[in-house]
């Protein structure tokens, strides 16, 4: 019996009586955007199918099943999850999504591909892509921008939670699954931002994605957790929720009419590099854009953003690609030198080789004061840069949102040429990729598995 009058009842009635089929569904540019994302987080994993985390985190998978491994093998799906995940969140290459505060799409689309039949059609998988990242929305709406603020990874909290009614949707779930797997699922969030640098933060996409196959999969066999697992006392928004957030709000999620990937949407990357970077990174793009500027002529660099952006960049001097990622020093030397930010930044090699580049020194990052955050009623402050020259002359720029945002969606073309590049530019690429952007054609998920180790894998 559906508890429609707790907040993961309410959830569950939503995604399943409106997720994309429904009175207020995902239209033809929601459905393209959810495409989107799900062949960009494809193309991210695969490029992470060689990293040494993922290769650790590999060789414990030791559970045989039937899901495929971007490894290489087979595993259990929460294994493959795991595993696959890992991979996709690796080169921290994948997506943003702003109301889950979340890499979405890492978690999203391995947990799906670990429980998806080859032999579904297309549209199923677009479809439970669509609960999962709307169910994310939801789960991070009761918690707030201070949940990650406080050092919470929203990947791996509200990633997991929300996946898991994304995953139990595939699986054949009705409301009553939806709403067991988005209990259960309250009891595996996990993950803080400490971790972040390390090999652990990569692995919290691959853990949550793993999290979520699991409590489906129960959900599925009819265990369930507290009815009021989200409301409760000492549950989930208790216990996660930041400072000025009033916890969930029934009448939100029943108010809510179109889908969040229409109205916020998924941030895809074109720097492989923390997502707190990227704002000034593309301030840095539109002074370049508007003059030349000499990479040597920089006397100084002085960065301000987010204090939880603020604190996700701790390495001035990163010592190894995992710590250089999380480097707002490192990611503007590069970007002054080279004016672009690719995958081959991140390497031991690339990040030994500028180790001594006295541009790190010259960049000083502060934050905006907890005042100023508190007193703008939710609205972003922007992240701004003032390079000051050798000459004397000063250069400023802002930014309020990354490119690739929805306000400033990147072309097909790049979106195109990023999975070519996540694909070493292998000549399958591009029809993989045409074939995953086709997906709500697609009679069956064979473009899929032409990305793993299986015979008919073109490589």
């Amino acid at each position: 019996m559906i508890h429609d009058d707790t907040i993961a009842g309410r959830m569950a009635l939503w995604l399943h009586a409106r997720h994309n089929r429904g009175p207020f569904a995902a239209g033809p540019e929601g459905r393209r955007l959810a495409r989107m994302a799900i062949t960009d987080a494809i193309g991210c994993l695969y490029a992470g199918r060689d990293d040494a985390t993922v290769r650790k985190v590999a060789g414990a998978a030791h559970a045989p099943g039937m899901a495929w491994l971007v490894t290489g093998g087979d595993a259990d799906p929460a294994m493959a999850a795991m595993v696959n995940g890992t991979a996709a969140h690796a080169l921290d290459y994948d997506d943003n999504f702003t109301p889950g505060m979340s890499h979405a799409s890492a978690v999203i689309v391995p947990a799906l591909l670990a429980v998806c039949d080859r032999a579904r059609p297309g549209r199923d998988l677009v479809d439970a892509y669509l609960v999962a990242l709307q169910a994310q929305a939801f789960v991070g709406a009761g918690v707030g921008p201070g949940h990650y603020a406080a050092g919470w990874h929203g990947t791996s909290t509200v990633g997991s939670v929300g996946t898991a009614a994304g995953v139990a949707h595939l699986l054949g779930g009705d409301a009553e699954g939806l709403r067991r797997a988005l209990t259960l699922a309250c009891s595996f969030a996990c993950g803080t931002k400490g971790q972040f640098g390390t090999p652990a933060k990569p692995f919290h996409a691959g853990l949550a994605a793993r999290n979520a196959v699991e409590a489906a999969r129960l959900a599925m066999a009819g265990l369930e957790g507290s009815p009021q697992a989200f409301e409760g006392s000492q549950g989930f928004a208790e216990m996660f929720r930041g400072r000025g957030t009033t916890g969930y709000v029934p009448d939100a999620i029943d108010a809510t009419t179109v889908h969040v990937i229409e109205t916020d949407g998924v941030v895809p990357k074109l720097h492989p590099c923390c997502g707190s970077t990227h704002l000034i990174v593309d301030a840095l793009a539109d002074l370049r854009n508007a003059a030349p500027i000499h990479a040597d002529h920089v006397k100084a660099i002085d960065v301000k953003v987010g204090i939880a952006n603020h604190r996700n960049l701790p390495y001035t001097h990163p010592e190894n690609e995992m710590q250089a990622r999380f480097s707002m020093n490192y990611c503007i030397a590069v970007a002054l030198r080279s004016g672009k930010l690719t995958l081959n930044d991140f390497t031991a090699g690339a990040v030994a080789a500028r180790r001594h580049d006295p541009l790190l020194s010259r960049l000083s990052m502060t934050s905006w004061s907890a005042e100023d955050e508190a007193g703008t009623d939710g609205t972003r402050l922007p992240h701004q840069i003032t390079l000051h020259m050798v000459s004397g002359d000063t250069h400023r720029a802002e930014r309020l949102f990354p490119r690739g945002d929805l306000r400033e969606p990147f072309p097909d073309a790049a979106m195109k040429d990023k999975f070519h590049a996540c694909c070493d530019y292998a000549p399958w690429a591009g029809s993989v990729h045409d074939a995953l952007m086709a997906l709500d054609e697609a009679s069956d998920l064979r473009p899929y598995a032409l990305l793993f180790g299986r015979s008919d894998d073109p490589r």
